[in-house]
């Protein structure tokens, strides 16, 4: 079970990196050295730089994510997998937009007395942002 989590993080990772390097940014995976970082991303048009984090399903699965470990700063990129012969999903959103909205994207997970340690952001709040990808432009 473990293996098979930290082979969809990996895949989901990877694909982030292939699609941001398509559209012209520079990218780098961080294999764990960067703590709350999955990605280093550079915009050589806007000279930004971003730091990405990639929660990855393979299924339509909520995200598993503490809203303590939101930085506001980062970009989140959702994927779902889907199966190897369909093509994934992909919901990007700042870390901003997820603290103002709780509610919408946890539900209910965060605000009992004793808040889950596994709460999740549902995939079906995330609609509004698929293939927000201009999130790299900012």
């Amino acid at each position: 079970m473990k293996f098979e989590k930290q082979l969809t993080g990996m895949a989901g990772e990877f694909l982030t990196v292939g699609k941001l390097f398509k559209r012209g940014l520079q990218a780098s995976v961080t294999f764990g050295n960067a703590k709350t970082i999955d990605i280093l991303a550079y915009n050589p048009i806007n000279k930004k730089n971003y730091n990405v984090q990639v929660k990855t399903s393979r299924n339509k699965e909520d995200f598993f994510l503490q809203e303590k470990k939101i930085d506001p700063e980062h970009i989140f990129v959702f994927i779902i997998l889907n199966g190897f012969e369909n093509n994934e999903d992909y919901f990007i959103i700042r870390g901003s937009e997820i603290k103002k909205n709780l509610n919408k994207f946890f539900g209910s997970t965060y605000k009992s007395e004793n808040p889950s340690k596994m709460s999740a952001v549902r995939h079906r709040s995330l609609t509004d942002y698929k293939d927000n990808w201009s999130e790299f432009d900012k």
